[in-house]
């Protein structure tokens, strides 16, 4: 079939697919952008050679100091079941084949540190423990006990030792920990690890102290890390993962604004392609 072609028709046709000529070198030269990009390296440790073992020095560990606000469980075990009850929330019970018998209170299980970082520990009353660790405060309580039983054993652990994980993660969340020794990469396990658009070379701790908040930046990229001091986290830290800036730039851009662009483009690429129908 032959199809003959006035010239308007001819003209606007020509127009026609200049104009679609324009646009796809527009889209073939955004795609060929978009594509020179640079890749974003997602590889933690990338500086660490593949084919060599590498030593790198243990990062310093610090036993956390206790600071008002934290709540501590303390366990008092002696030779005497009967003793246990004047040092340990609870309740005498019973008595069975002559030994004493002890319900603990579940409500009752930890000792919450005050603003002058006292605790009131059964019958030795408030004794302060701010600034102390664990191995400190069992010294601290065998002191006390000293005249009233012999070879305690003391127990102490953190109940409420968290750290929060915000920002380019898959699960951003606040964890309480059953240990206090937590490393940064242990977190952002928890958190799901980091989401593709983490800006993996910026990292960011926030540690509260009592000269005040000090900031930390990591390069997750970098084997350095393993060996900061701030590998190992701190109660109460919280870590931020930035997000890469097309990340950003995606979310400041309006998804209406978007979708109205797009049928818009739709609607214009249609309105050229049956323009003789259309307007005949």
């Amino acid at each position: 079939m032959i199809v003959f072609l006035t010239g308007n028709t001819f003209g606007f046709y020509l127009k026609t697919m200049k104009l679609t000529r324009s646009i796809t070198i527009l889209l073939l030269f955004g795609i060929l952008s978009l594509s020179s990009c640079a890749k974003r390296n997602l590889t933690y440790f990338r500086d660490i050679n593949q084919e060599s073992d590498l030593t790198i020095q243990n990062a310093p560990f610090e036993e956390p100091r206790i600071i008002p606000g934290d709540m501590i469980e303390i366990k008092v075990s002696t030779l005497n079941p009967e003793t246990n009850v004047l040092f340990n929330y609870g309740v005498l019970s019973a008595e069975r084949r002559g030994e004493a018998q002890v319900s603990q209170d579940p409500n009752l299980r930890g000792y919450t540190v005050d603003s002058n970082g006292f605790i009131e520990f059964p019958t030795l009353g408030a004794i302060k423990i701010e600034g102390l660790n664990r191995d400190e405060v069992k010294a601290l309580l065998r002191e006390k006990m000293a005249t009233l039983v012999r070879d305690p054993k003391i127990e102490i652990r953190f109940l409420n030792f968290k750290v929060t994980v915000l920002g380019e993660v898959n699960r951003p969340s606040t964890f309480t920990v059953p240990t206090e020794r937590i490393t940064v990469l242990e977190a952002l396990g928890l958190a799901g690890d980091m989401t593709a658009f983490a800006l993996r070379e910026n990292v960011l701790l926030i540690r509260e102290t009592p000269q005040g908040k000090v900031l930390h930046r990591f390069d997750m990229g970098e084997s350095q890390v393993l060996s900061s001091p701030y590998f190992y986290l701190k109660q109460n830290d919280v870590i931020y993962v930035e997000a890469d800036k097309k990340k950003l730039s995606q979310a400041n851009v309006n998804p209406n604004v978007v979708t109205a662009l797009s049928i818009a483009s739709s609607l214009f690429v249609a309105l050229i392609f049956n323009y003789n129908q259309i307007f005949k």
